[in-house]
């Protein structure tokens, strides 16, 4: 009889353990069950007063996205800290919801506008009994930024683009250039001084040691005799930091210089700075 008990006890102590995890796991279903049934809906719309312009992507399960069920604080702070940079989030908080099914169905009753929008590319759930938080959002860095010498060559391509027509930066007119060519020790230069500044948290073409643009060039083995420098911050694609360079008179004005024949361009991303993203476009001659 005493040997009995002691293997009850020891069967006990070994499934204690296994509880949370089959609770966690079971939770864990229910919210892929819960973005299977949300992709759905995006892919095939049902009744709603929203309808999406277009074909929506599917929502990609972020499980930095999963705030804490409760949490009051600023959600893009938030986010943050779990390291996601967001350019536009939402949260929805569902009570009374026992599984997925219920859960989307109070989704489709309520918001689904909120579900049709295009603009969200992530989401994240948590869970808590019953209570369900759902946070729906845009990320700063476009996804297809994942390999940086595919962006570099993006940024080389648009740089030229821009540059083979004529254009006016603020009231001068520049006609179109000559096409820029890739320079390696430009391109260091450019990627150093972008981690810095994500690193470092600021955005100056001045580095916390004082040098310069053209320091940091000769520094990467560049001796080229003119330098010009470009920088941006908070751009989440390579498009988008082009287009506020051309905006920008004085950027503009070097993007389209025919003095300068070559180029080295990259961007770094540090989710705990405060813009998130930043860029440096280098410029040089022979």
């Amino acid at each position: 009889m005493r040997q009995a008990v002691l293997s009850f006890r020891v069967a006990s102590l070994c499934l204690m353990p296994l509880l949370p995890l089959f609770a966690t796991s079971a939770h864990a279903s229910e919210e892929r069950q819960l973005v299977s049934d949300i992709n759905n809906y995006r892919a095939h719309p049902g009744r709603c007063s929203v309808r999406p312009p277009q074909s929506l992507t599917p929502l990609a399960l972020k499980s930095n996205l999963a705030l804490p069920i409760g949490y009051g604080g600023p959600l893009r702070e938030g986010l943050k800290q779990n390291g996601y940079q967001a350019v536009s989030v939402r949260t929805i908080r569902l009570v009374g919801a026992q599984d997925a099914e219920e859960a989307f169905d109070m989704l489709q009753g309520r918001y689904c506008g909120a579900l049709l929008d295009g603009q969200y590319a992530d989401i994240g759930i948590s869970r808590a009994r019953s209570e369900w938080q759902v946070v729906l959002a845009q990320p700063l860095l476009d996804s297809r930024m994942g390999d940086p010498r595919a962006t570099s060559k993006t940024l080389l391509t648009e740089v030229n683009a821009a540059r083979a027509r004529p254009r006016m930066c603020g009231r001068q007119r520049f006609a179109a250039a000559r096409p820029l060519s890739w320079n390696a020790a430009l391109g260091a230069a450019a990627q150093g001084h972008s981690k810095a500044m994500a690193y470092g948290n600021y955005f100056a073409h001045q580095d916390p040691d004082g040098d310069m643009p053209a320091d940091r060039a000769r520094a990467a083995g560049y001796r080229g005799r003119q330098i010009g420098e470009n920088i941006a911050a908070g751009q989440g694609s390579p498009s988008k930091a082009m287009a506020g360079w051309l905006a920008s008179p004085g950027h503009c004005a070097n993007l389209m210089n025919p003095m300068f024949t070559q180029v080295g361009a990259a961007f770094a991303t540090d989710t705990r700075s405060s813009e998130g993203v930043y860029w440096t476009m280098l410029f040089g001659a022979k």
